[in-house]
């Protein structure tokens, strides 16, 4: 069991407005701003991007399209939504979409996109250099779904195995599976502190670690 931290360590996360966020936790659209959306983006040339979201996400009750990242009994505990820019908003596609749009292509252009993505991983201080964050970027924390940017992280940490933080949008946080017990707890700390802390106003994730090996996530550790 990773034990609790002992000491406090200063850790600054950016604070920038999460336009993903504002989009759910806005004011509820009408049928017809709804559907002036949809029409606006079923022949859009914006770019699709995936976007994780925990398993009780409204947006699901409204017909968004989804996949599965962690199942849980009742359905899943982390899923991805698929969405677009637009001049206006940001957008989640629906199954409405699927009437112009092919779903194999849309979730291959979304990881294509995000693997092209400038995520910013970069070592974190705050953890004596012994671990690397994304912090800050609309996709921060998506960039655990693409194996090229975790292979970059293996390399930068010269792990065989990983441990990634994800609590929020915009976070993301990984170490070594193999790092010394006081890594670990400061990377727990760390986690549990931006899990529990609502002040930025990024929509959670998940309260689990992720074990990523070879680029790719192989299990996760539920907290």
């Amino acid at each position: 069991m990773i034990k609790k931290l002992r000491c406090f360590f200063n850790f600054v996360i950016n604070k920038k407005n999460n336009i993903m966020s504002g989009t759910l936790h806005g004011k509820e659209k009408s049928q017809e701003e709804i559907e002036k959306i949809i029409e606006q983006t079923k022949n859009s040339d914006q770019k699709i991007y995936p976007i994780l979201k925990p398993g009780n996400w409204v947006g699901l009750k409204a017909g968004a399209l989804s996949s599965t990242l962690i199942p849980s009994e009742d359905g899943a505990e982390v899923v991805i939504g698929y969405g677009m820019d637009t001049p206006d908003n940001f957008v989640f596609l629906t199954k409405k979409h699927l009437e112009t749009m092919d779903a194999k292509q849309i979730t291959q252009e979304a990881f294509e996109n995000l693997a092209n993505c400038d995520t910013g991983l970069e070592f974190v201080e705050a953890l004596d250099n012994k671990a690397v964050g994304a912090n800050g970027t609309d996709f921060s924390s998506e960039t655990i779904l693409s194996r090229t940017h975790m292979l970059k992280a293996h390399a930068m940490l010269d792990a065989e195995e990983l441990l990634v933080s994800i609590p929020r949008r915009t976070c993301m946080t990984i170490i070594s599976r193999q790092a010394d017990e006081d890594t670990i707890n400061k990377f727990a700390f760390l986690h549990n502190h931006t899990w529990e802390d609502d002040s930025f106003g990024n929509a959670p994730i998940t309260n689990s670690f992720f074990i990523v090996k070879d680029g790719n996530i192989v299990g996760h550790i539920p907290l």
